[in-house]
């Protein structure tokens, strides 16, 4: 497959491929069938979502540190669905599967990036849950709007610094040889494969990232759980008298976990499968896809509209609606 490549004026000589072919399920049998299951997760996944925002947005009374990390989760699983399927699903439609440098890079930021939003929002969850079991007297003077504000705005700064950096790591590479990516969208590892100059920074990176990304906020949420059990939630339902209150504290900590068992789970599985032994090149690609793009799908279902104060506000929405259906008709 012949490429164009266009020279760097620059000194450094850094030659660069007008476009980058990305194979994605090219090789898969019957993949006709996969893209159409993705759509139906892209749909879903923006519906339910949406659903939670505007829900969100509209009850005052939700206008909380708990649902402004929730608003925050829901919208990190927009921006990450959206930077990863239609792309795809354009792949399926127009049989397109070349993109150009530039769009390369920044699909390959946005992917990692609300990948990276989803990970600390579920830390900033379980910071919350944490305060709320552990030392309830205190909740509200310790998670205020102010203070929820000042750790999202971190998360945002703090990720997007360190993949614009890590991103920033590929301009300095030459592409003299394949220009074909090995994923389904352009992933980091396959992408600095491809580069003819020594690519050890972004292996270093690479880990750095896993490691900052994965691994720590993982460890951080087990022992926000490990403390909880044997300092506060034991004690915290015991003192909790009627059956409806214990059951509901565990309720929310059993869907926060479930959360944190969808999103991290088949990542980890992948990042370590991938490190020890050799994994067909299929199975990771179907592994990848439904790694980053179930969770925002399944996230909205579990848990946000799973908690009391969203559902009581879409049972009001839908019974004023109904009234506004019926008035008319008895009116008359």
């Amino acid at each position: 497959m012949s490429v164009m490549f266009s020279k760097n004026s620059s000194s450094n000589g850094i030659v660069r491929p007008a476009f980058f072919f990305i194979s994605g399920f090219s090789n898969i049998p019957h993949s006709n069938y996969y893209y159409i299951f993705l759509s139906f997760v892209y749909v879903v996944s923006m519906l339910g979502n949406s659903f939670v925002m505007i829900i969100i947005y509209r009850d005052r009374n939700l206008h909380t540190p708990k649902y402004m990390a929730i608003f925050n989760l829901a919208i990190a699983d927009v921006c990450q669905s959206t930077a990863l399927i239609p792309n795809l699903i354009k792949t399926f439609l127009f049989d397109s599967q070349e993109i150009t440098y530039v769009a390369c890079l920044a699909n390959l930021f946005f992917v990692f990036f609300f990948i990276c939003m989803q990970s600390t929002t579920l830390v900033i969850l379980a910071y919350d849950r944490f305060v709320a079991i552990c030392i309830q007297l205190r909740y509200y003077a310790v998670v205020t709007n102010i203070s929820m504000g000042v750790l999202i705005t971190v998360t945002w700064t703090f990720n997007s610094a360190v993949m614009s950096f890590t991103v920033g790591l590929h301009t300095r590479f030459s592409f003299c040889k394949s220009t074909v990516i090995d994923s389904l969208f352009c992933d980091y590892g396959p992408v600095y494969r491809l580069a003819c100059n020594d690519y050890s920074p972004n292996i270093m990176m690479a880990y750095l990232n896993i490691a900052t990304f994965i691994f720590l906020p993982l460890t951080l949420i087990g022992l926000s759980y490990t403390v909880c059990v044997y300092t506060g939630i034991l004690v915290a339902l015991f003192k909790i008298t009627s059956w409806e209150g214990r059951l509901k504290a565990l309720q929310t900590c059993f869907s926060h976990f479930t959360l944190v068992s969808i999103f991290y789970i088949p990542v980890v599985c992948t990042y370590i499968t991938a490190m020890t032994v050799s994994i067909h090149r299929n199975a990771r690609i179907i592994n990848t896809s439904l790694s980053y793009s179930l969770p925002p799908m399944i996230n909205p279902i579990v848990y946000s509209l799973n908690t009391v104060e969203i559902k009581e506000f879409a049972k009001k929405m839908f019974r004023a609606n109904r009234l506004k259906r019926i008035a008319p008709a008895l009116e008359e």
